[in-house]
Order: C-alpha cells, then sequence, then structure tokens
C-alpha cells in the first residue's frame, strides 16, 4: 500500500522522440535516472561501452527474413552498430526486398533456404508474422549460424516455441527472442529500483499500452487465428516485463475483445481489440495490463508501481503528465525535493538489443532474454487470451 502522507523526492524527464515505427509500436522516450547507469548494465554488461571493444572481432554479417515492420527496423538499427553488416534480406514480394537491400546494400532475395545458403550469414533475423515463426527459425537453425534472433511474440503456440527451441539446441544455435521492453531505460530502472526495495514491499503494478489498430500485410494483425489479438501481439511485453520484474504468475483472468469473440468465432477477423487483465503473481503481487488497439489518439505508455514505502510511474505521449516520476519516502526530510530534468539517453532500445545479443556472442556468455524466457510469455498470452474467451480464471501452476 501507498502511505498516507509519504514525504516525496521526484525524478521527473525525458523527452519524446518521432520514434512510432510501422508496427504500431512506440519507442518511449530514453531517460536516464539519477544513480543509475546510462548505459544500463545486464548480465552481459554495458552494450553501449563495449560497442568500442568489439571493434577489432569479425564482423557480423546479417541475413534478415522479411523487410516489412519490424525487419526493416532491425535492419536499420545493425546499421549503426559496429562490426554489424546486413549482407541480404529476404522478402516474398521482390519489391520490398529489393527496395529494402537497396537502402542498406543488402543482397535481396525471395527465398530463404537460398539466401541462407548463398550468404551463409552469422545471424539470422526472423521477422515474419507470428504463425511463421517456427518455420523460418528451425529452417535457419539447420545452416547453423552464430545466432538467431527471432521477433516478439515467440511464437504462435507454446508447441512452435517447443520445436524452436528444440531446434537451436540440437544445431548448438543460442535463440534470441527480441523482447525489446526489457532495453527501455525507463523500465529497466523501474525494474532496477524495484528489486532495490525502493518502493518497498510492492502490493500492486498498473500497465497500460496501445493506440490505433495496426495496419499490415493481408490485415494479419486483425485475424486472430494469425496473431493471437492483442494479448499475443502487443500486451506481451508488459506480461515479460512483469515476469522478469514481479516473478512467476500465478493465475490470470482477462476481459477482451477479440479473444471473448473467438471461442464461437475462430476465423475472427477484426479492426479493433483490447484487453483487460489482472494477473496474480506467486509472490502476492497483483498486476492489472490493459492494452488498446482502438485509441486514434496516438500511441500511449504508462506504468504504476506501488508499495508500502512508495510510488514509481511512467507515462509516455499521454497529455500533461510528466514521462517518469518516482515518489520515494525519505527518512531525512519533510519537503518535497525540487524535480530535477534528466538527459535522454541515444541508443534506440531496439538497437540496444540486438548489440546485446552481438556482445554476447562475441564473449560466449547467455543473453538477458532466453528462449524459455520468450515461451513463458507466450504461456501468459495465450492463458489470457483462453481466460477471456471462457470467462473464467485460469491457473498457470
Amino acid at each position: 500500500m501507498v502511505p498516507e502522507s509519504p514525504r516525496f523526492v521526484q525524478r521527473q524527464g525525458g523527452i519524446p522522440r518521432d520514434a512510432e515505427n510501422v508496427t504500431g509500436e512506440a519507442s518511449a522516450p530514453l531517460l536516464t535516472v539519477p544513480g543509475a547507469d546510462p548505459c544500463w548494465d545486464d548480465s552481459a554488461g554495458s552494450v553501449t561501452r563495449d560497442r568500442q571493444r568489439r571493434e577489432g572481432l569479425d564482423m557480423f554479417r546479417i541475413a534478415m527474413i522479411v523487410c516489412g515492420g519490424m525487419g526493416g527496423t532491425h535492419a536499420r538499427c545493425y546499421g549503426n552498430i559496429p562490426g554489424a553488416e546486413v549482407a541480404a534480406v529476404m522478402d516474398s514480394d521482390s519489391e520490398a526486398a529489393s527496395r529494402l537491400a537497396a537502402s542498406i546494400g543488402a543482397r535481396p532475395f525471395t527465398d530463404a533456404d537460398a539466401m541462407l545458403s548463398a550468404v551463409k550469414p552469422d545471424i539470422v533475423d526472423v521477422c515474419v508474422p507470428t504463425p511463421w515463426h517456427a518455420e523460418y527459425v528451425c529452417l535457419a537453425a539447420a545452416h547453423r549460424p552464430r545466432g538467431i534472433v527471432v521477433e516478439k511474440p515467440m511464437g504462435r503456440t507454446i508447441a512452435d516455441c517447443e520445436r524452436m527451441i528444440a531446434a537451436c539446441a540440437e544445431a548448438g544455435v543460442p535463440l534470441f527472442p527480441a523482447q525489446v521492453l526489457r532495453f527501455f531505460p525507463e523500465f529497466a530502472a523501474a525494474r532496477s529500483q524495484v528489486l532495490a526495495g525502493a518502493v518497498g514491499e510492492v502490493a500492486c503494478v498498473r500497465t497500460r499500452r496501445g493506440g490505433p489498430f495496426p495496419r499490415a500485410w493481408r490485415n494479419w494483425y486483425g485475424k486472430y487465428a494469425w496473431s493471437g489479438g492483442i494479448a499475443l501481439d502487443l500486451i506481451i511485453h508488459d506480461f515479460d516485463w512483469l515476469r522478469w520484474t514481479f516473478g512467476e504468475v500465478e493465475r490470470v483472468y482477462a476481459r477482451g475483445l477479440s479473444a471473448g469473440q473467438s471461442a464461437t468465432n475462430p476465423e475472427l477477423e477484426v479492426e479493433k481489440d483490447y484487453a483487460l487483465v489482472t494477473l496474480r503473481f506467486v509472490s502476492g503481487v497483483i498486476g492489472h495490463v490493459e492494452g488498446t488497439w482502438a485509441d486514434p489518439g496516438g500511441f500511449k505508455v504508462s506504468f504504476e508501481v506501488a508499495g508500502n514505502e512508495g510510488l514509481l510511474e511512467y507515462s509516455f505521449n499521454q497529455p500533461a503528465s510528466p514521462p517518469y516520476i518516482a515518489a520515494l519516502e525519505l527518512a531525512d526530510s519533510g519537503r518535497a525535493a525540487v524535480p530535477v530534468p534528466e538527459s535522454p539517453t541515444a541508443v534506440n532500445p531496439y538497437q540496444r538489443e540486438l548489440e546485446h545479443f552481438l556482445d554476447c556472442l562475441a564473449k560466449g556468455v547467455a543473453p538477458s532474454v532466453t528462449p524459455e524466457d520468450g515461451m513463458e510469455a507466450v504461456r501468459i498470452a495465450l492463458a489470457v487470451n483462453e481466460s477471456a474467451a471462457h470467462n473464467q480464471a485460469v491457473a498457470l501452476r
């Protein structure tokens, strides 16, 4: 619970930037939180500092599978990473492949197997729509690159995730699910503060994410059987971050637009979606997650973490609100401190996650996001969809 008469220090800042990508997801402002390393150091070390160390190492040659949406985002991020080069791009649409290839100096292909055989890349980055993740990851694993990136959600089903994990394990190829929210400094900083006890014992956490409905190839986001709706495609970001921060989820209860109709209409196709989810964690923390593809006012992200010694709040693109506030009870002062503006960092979080994976491969250490993490986020999202479809709580453990 939040103290009735807290003594606060407010830390706020960050500036919005033009970072909404073509999938409808927004890259929120990057913050430097006082007392935190602005490079954000996780298990593999600071990716920003390690850029300089890697310049003498062999080049990572990357092959991209599918050029639209997140595929284009990843390709452009690699262009900013020293020691990385996108050597080839593949898309069944030859014009899309040629267009992206020309913009980054890569070879275009329309067949993935032919590309992998011809180029023999070090890294294969799979950004196809979700139902085809397993097919292309397993194909890539058979070519035994140094590593494989798969865009979130890792798979459409748990069976797909298990198939990818088994194929990569058999081939000895590291598989990296691109759960990018862990690489947004504001979310990483909030987790660090929670784990350090800055807000005391956490009772409740709320997140909200969403904006307009995403438009893409064959309206695949709107086809529930393909995308899994907003729970699997969008707020899986929050499920992964919440599990990373607060531990395993015990059970979920949800109401949702597309998921709620899926039991009676498995071929459902929508042009808007919404979900409201309650999660109970094994630790006792209660989570509330809201996701929308029905907000014409632009992409918005927010979270609130409430503990018995303070409150963390973050909002991006919310009207008239500071992006980040850490409100903590102080033992030595009865007055609120002066708000201190913070400086944004320079590295795009999508670049940050890809650079992290390359750094881990160069060092021979495990990435901070494991294939099992990717699968567990899918498991939570599928439980949410099951709950919404049948209007009942679903236990995960």
